[in-house]
């Protein structure tokens, strides 16, 4: 009787270990918004879960509270969209690589009958110069994400400081921008992946795409040991790994919303 019991405590302790280990096999993604809100996540996790047992929580927020979610050490690994942000990150010793994953374009959306004829735009220069010349209503997502920061370079190349009761910045997400710039009539740039699989467009439409300085490339950063060893580096390694592996890559190039292919594979 002892001996089974001995055996039935052995074999709960080591379920309870197996269940405890199987419990820790998750990783905490900080990432952005248009990777979430487009569909993305949902389409290649379960793939890479399957692959390695790994599951990765998303966290999707703007790219500049992500880079500070890695920063505390809230974050295991990093995927966003600021190119020169992130080689800052690493030379602030935060993160010690980066990897190209894919990438996509910003493109920029109006009400149909573009009152700043933002259509006849022969560059993204002059449609925001455009914009601001007619003060036609723009929503800026305000909230130092990666598409907010594009936004304001592309203000800066066309010469315009945004200023005034035409231009709001709403502090949120890409969605909710896109749902205010619907409510408003307003422009509003986005990326493509966010703006194809967004469904309250009502009067608005694609305006201006194609210019090479749309042209939006996302990473993946390992964070670094020396500043948060408390994180799941091999964990996140594997994830990093994957993402930029043959598989991880295919994944990526197979997501489609309506037929359409919303990010480009392009690890090096």
């Amino acid at each position: 009787m002892k001996k089974t019991l001995n055996l039935v405590l052995a074999g709960v302790t080591a379920m309870g270990l197996a269940l405890s280990a199987h419990a820790e096999d998750y990783i905490t993604l900080a990432s952005t918004t248009s990777t979430e809100n487009s569909g993305l996540f949902g389409a290649i996790l379960p793939k890479f879960e399957e692959a390695t047992g790994i599951e990765v929580r998303v966290v999707a927020v703007g790219t500049g509270q992500a880079f500070e979610l890695a920063r505390r050490g809230d974050a295991d690994s990093l995927l966003v969209h600021d190119t020169a942000g992130e080689q800052r990150f690493i030379e602030n010793g935060y993160a010690t690589e980066r990897a190209d994953v894919m990438y996509n374009d910003f493109v920029l959306i109006g009400p149909a009958d573009d009152p700043a004829n933002v259509r006849d735009a022969k560059s993204a220069a002059e449609a925001f110069a455009a914009i601001a010349k007619a003060e036609a209503p723009f929503t800026s997502r305000g909230d130092d994400s990666g598409t907010n920061r594009a936004e304001l370079r592309l203000w800066e190349n066309a010469g315009v400081e945004p200023d005034g009761e035409w231009y709001r910045e709403l502090g949120s997400g890409m969605g909710p921008t896109l749902n205010t710039a619907a409510a408003m009539d307003a422009y509003v740039m986005s990326d493509r992946a966010t703006w194809v699989a967004f469904g309250n467009r009502q009067n608005l439409t694609l305006l201006f795409e194609g210019d090479n300085v749309l042209f939006n490339q996302y990473g993946s950063l390992l964070l670094s040991e020396e500043k948060h060893p408390h994180l799941k580096h091999d964990l996140a390694t594997q994830w990093h790994n994957w993402l930029i592996s043959e598989d991880g890559q295919q994944a990526i190039a197979d997501f489609k919303v309506n037929g359409q292919q919303l990010f480009f594979p392009n690890a090096k």
